[in-house]
């Protein structure tokens, strides 16, 4: 069992680390390759009881249709623009101000029910999840500052992967934050704003 949850565990790095470049090159096809991600991360948190990672990681798979579809229409607002321009939405007052609300109220909720849960790493797991919850939306909604959010989002998990042995797993969300710094300079140095 231990071989089958390590290879899992390369698998998701390598499909991870697909991902990065296509997220950061806003290529559609990164969403395909989220869902295979998603299913590999949510197995290997689920093993080590992370409950919220785990179910987070399952959020992504069904988050990858949806922006698979989004990012589809925007690009078609975009037509005759090129292929190397970005399509970038403006975040709201409100939608920053209820993004806030739902990270507090949430992360409150979800550290309860993983306590009660038996999970481990709780409040870690609990912060983790819903904010890259936050992030993903703002991701499919195109938000360049969904590149902030995943800053921090992927430092705690790259400590808390640290923390329960997921190794392959923490090396790839160090590579997360890497390459959300690269991504929001280079998004915002390519990106037009259409809405």
């Amino acid at each position: 069992m231990e071989l089958a949850v390590r290879t899992i565990e390369l698998f998701a790095f390598i499909t991870g680390i697909i991902y990065i470049i296509l997220e950061i090159r806003q290529k559609n096809m990164m969403w395909v390759i989220g869902i295979l991600t998603g299913l590999a991360c949510s197995f290997s948190f689920a093993v080590q009881h992370l409950y919220a990672s785990m179910g987070l990681n399952i959020y992504y798979v069904f988050v990858s249709i949806w922006g698979l579809v989004q990012w589809r229409r925007d690009k078609g607002a975009l037509a005759g623009e090129g292929e190397s321009v970005i399509h970038l939405n403006r975040l709201s007052l409100k939608t920053a101000l209820v993004s806030l609300a739902i990270f507090l109220l949430g992360s409150a909720c979800l550290v309860f029910i993983l306590r009660l849960a038996g999970g481990s790493e709780t409040s870690f797991d609990a912060v983790v999840a819903v904010m890259s919850a936050i992030g993903t939306w703002w991701l499919a909604r195109s938000y360049p500052q969904q590149w902030l959010v995943w800053i921090v989002a992927d430092l705690l998990s790259t400590v808390l992967c640290l923390k329960t042995g997921m190794y392959w797993m923490a090396v790839l969300y160090l590579a997360y934050t890497a390459s959300a710094v690269f991504g929001y300079y280079h998004w915002m140095r390519k990106g037009k704003v259409i809405c």
